[in-house]
């Protein structure tokens, strides 16, 4: 093994991880150049290019995918003997990075990261919000939080909220002007604030209870935007009637600012989770994330 690589390549998985030069440089704190430049030093030496470089995109080689694909697991465990011997003195550090819809950050994780900094004040915990249905793997992180519907079977799981209701709300304006719907059909009469999939643009339609069956219902209005928690903030401006969960409109609800709409039809889902591929479970910073969330939520399992 040539030891003049090693230093290299976690800046070549990084470079791997997020096709870009530019994002591998900010995550490493390193510059665009002297990322250039470590790739190149161990394309040298292979003798193979890693990474298919255009003026607009940056891709992995057939000979690319398959060192980074033998090279990944072992830089990984190698962190997690670093991080398990600090840990053995009582430090957790490093960075964690978890991937989570912005309602679910808003619902599962503030209490989670206030106790995390107290308990750990050198782990730093890094929460990337807006993407749907990420590969964690594939993009570096370490978790992500999810609905279990849309988390794979070979994910690890950790019950971060218990079970919660998608409700219809809008606020007394809207309702003043516009008046109530009385059944589901009388959605379509209304400006119903749509969210759509950040990446194929989909629009998500709502899932409701119509007497004793499932119904889904495709609406429209003057508003698109890309997720709940924007929906909030147009509903409690009186745009439109918005489909949430409804711990993000809690205190709305109990201090009169928006009204439940149609509660009858109110689907209730199983809760939010923390996933993660079971070799992660191996990292102290995980474990120390998750030993904070079962205090500070009083998890459910």
């Amino acid at each position: 093994m040539d030891r003049d690589l090693l230093g290299h390549l976690p800046i070549v998985v990084s470079v791997a991880r997020h096709r870009a030069f530019t994002a591998a440089a900010t995550e490493l704190r390193m510059s665009p150049s002297a990322v250039s430049n470590a790739v190149r030093t161990v394309e040298d030496r292979l003798g193979l290019p890693l990474f298919a470089r255009t003026t607009r995109s940056v891709s992995l080689t057939e000979a690319g995918t398959r060192f980074v694909a033998g090279v990944e697991p072992a830089l990984t465990d190698i962190g997690h003997t670093v991080d398990g011997l600090t840990a053995e003195r009582g430090e957790v550090t490093g960075l964690l990075r978890i991937d989570s819809p912005l309602f679910a950050f808003e619902m599962a994780l503030p209490p989670i990261l206030a106790k995390l900094a107290q308990e750990h004040p050198r782990l730093t915990v890094e929460v990337i919000t807006g993407q749907m249905h990420v590969d964690i793997v594939a993009q570096g992180f370490d978790a992500g939080i999810r609905n279990r519907r849309w988390i794979h079977q070979d994910m690890v799981t950790v019950r971060l909220t218990g079970p919660y209701k998608n409700i219809i709300v809008a606020s007394g304006s809207y309702l003043a002007a516009r008046g109530a719907p009385k059944s589901i059909a009388d959605l379509h009469h209304h400006n119903c604030i749509g969210f759509h999939h950040s990446s194929s643009g989909a629009i998500f339609d709502w899932e409701l209870i119509d007497g004793q069956k499932p119904v889904v219902v495709k609406t429209s209005g003057t508003a698109l935007v890309t997720g709940p928690m924007e929906a909030m903030s147009l509903v409690l401006a009186g745009v439109g009637i918005a489909y949430v969960a409804e711990p993000l409109a809690r205190s709305h609800l109990s201090e009169g600012r928006l009204k439940w709409l149609l509660p009858q039809t109110a689907v209730e889902f199983g809760g939010l989770f923390l996933y993660y591929p079971r070799r992660a479970s191996l990292a102290p910073k995980l474990r120390a994330f998750i030993d904070v969330a079962r205090k500070a939520l009083k998890s459910f399992e």
